[in-house]
């Protein structure tokens, strides 16, 4: 090696506001591949960053000049966090896929309607035509890590089924629950969710 310079990189940890480091230990990995995290996935990340680190963020992974940000209130910081997850998404997705993934926020959320950029899961079709109990829907759905999860997440009222709450982890989900583009919209808590096709 002699001749040769060595150079080494170090860069401090990304930490949220409450201190927590950002990683797939502490629940915060986020993936720039789309196979792994869709660009909705992934637009939808960064619109859910706290408060206290939008200014931050979008001096960190945007390209924008920031004067006032730490200025900004209520539905202000909102519009700051919806213009964080498109910089951010443009950057790794392009400007289409952001322009889609803030689409389909805004129609899921805004509107009610499904939102076709959602994730998506295919489930045979027979599935649905016997009837598949809801707690194992959300779970292959990938809106719960496990059967377990999935139950607590029924039992605590967290979880919907085009928009209506799912009264039973035992629930039969069926093809009679399809909505009219033949299509199921899971739903875990406000921000998580999914949507079930058969095949």
């Amino acid at each position: 090696m002699e001749g040769r310079t060595l150079l080494g990189l170090t860069t401090p940890l990304i930490t949220n506001a409450s201190g927590a480091k950002m990683g797939k230990t502490a629940q915060g990995a986020v993936w720039l591949n789309a196979e792994k995290l869709s660009p909705y996935q992934y637009w939808q990340f960064w619109r859910n960053t706290d408060d206290a680190d939008v200014g931050r963020f979008l001096r960190l992974f945007t390209e924008l000049e920031i004067v006032t940000i730490e200025q900004l209130e209520g539905g202000e910081v909102n519009k700051a966090k919806r213009v964080l997850a498109t910089e951010a998404t443009v950057l790794c997705h392009g400007r289409e896929a952001a322009a889609a993934a803030a689409e389909t926020a805004r129609a899921v959320f805004e509107s009610g309607s499904s939102g076709s950029e959602l994730p998506q899961t295919v489930v045979p079709r027979d599935l649905l035509e016997r009837g598949i109990p809801a707690f194992e829907l959300f779970a292959l759905a990938g809106l719960a890590t496990s059967n377990s999860e999935a139950r607590r997440l029924i039992r605590g009222g967290g979880a919907r089924i085009n928009d209506t709450v799912v009264e039973s982890e035992t629930k039969a989900v069926s093809l009679a629950d399809l909505d009219p583009q033949g299509m199921l919209k899971l739903s875990a808590g406000r921000k998580r969710h999914a949507l079930v096709r058969p095949v």
